[in-house]
């Protein structure tokens, strides 16, 4: 399992980062943390989740480049096809906090995801999307995910990161459309 963020102390609050806070929440959940694998260019984790152990990780090559991180993961973990790939993402397409899941679909210009698709050659992946909107300036997109948002709008963000973590454990104990059934509800 992915979390989508850029590593280092000027992105970790940003909008941006939500899926790595993501997976950095599960695993502190599951009573662990992230700790630093050179070899797979990531933050990694291994939770259990009912007789399950899960990888989670929050890449450190940056969003756009986030495929280079799973060469090194495909290596470590038997992850042979996107199908078997759940990642945790920003999503401006919906309202701040609000939690979705998808299996496949386009990558609406996220950066990361393009990496993903780039490195499998598909988009049949399942995505956890938190919501942070959209900038009121149509040309600020990259400015606006890279900032820091607002205390107000901070808290549906961390919410939406909890939610993202209640949205993991259903997929990983109940499946992709229990999950669906259960976050894409309007």
């Amino acid at each position: 399992m992915l979390g989508l963020g850029n590593p280092g102390r000027a992105y970790e609050k940003t909008r941006h980062n939500l899926g790595a806070m993501a997976v950095a929440e599960a695993a502190s959940r599951h009573g662990t943390s992230l700790v630093p694998n050179t070899r797979c260019k990531a933050l990694l984790a291994e939770i259990k989740l009912g007789s399950e152990i899960v990888a989670l990780a929050f890449p450190q090559t940056y969003v756009n480049n986030t495929g280079q991180a799973l060469r090194g993961l495909v290596r470590k973990y038997p992850i042979a096809s996107p199908e078997g790939l759940l990642v945790v993402h920003d999503e401006l397409d919906l309202p701040p906090g609000v939690v979705r899941v998808k299996k496949g679909g386009g990558v609406a210009g996220h950066n990361g995801l393009k990496s993903i698709v780039a490195f499998y050659g598909s988009s049949d992946f399942v995505r956890i999307r938190i919501g942070i909107g959209r900038p009121m300036a149509s040309g600020a997109i990259v400015d606006y995910v890279l900032a820091i948002p607002p205390p107000k709008e901070r808290e549906s963000l961390i919410a939406g990161v909890s939610k993202a973590v209640d949205a993991i454990e259903e997929i990983l104990l109940n499946g992709v459309e229990a999950a669906m059934n259960r976050f894409n509800i309007r």
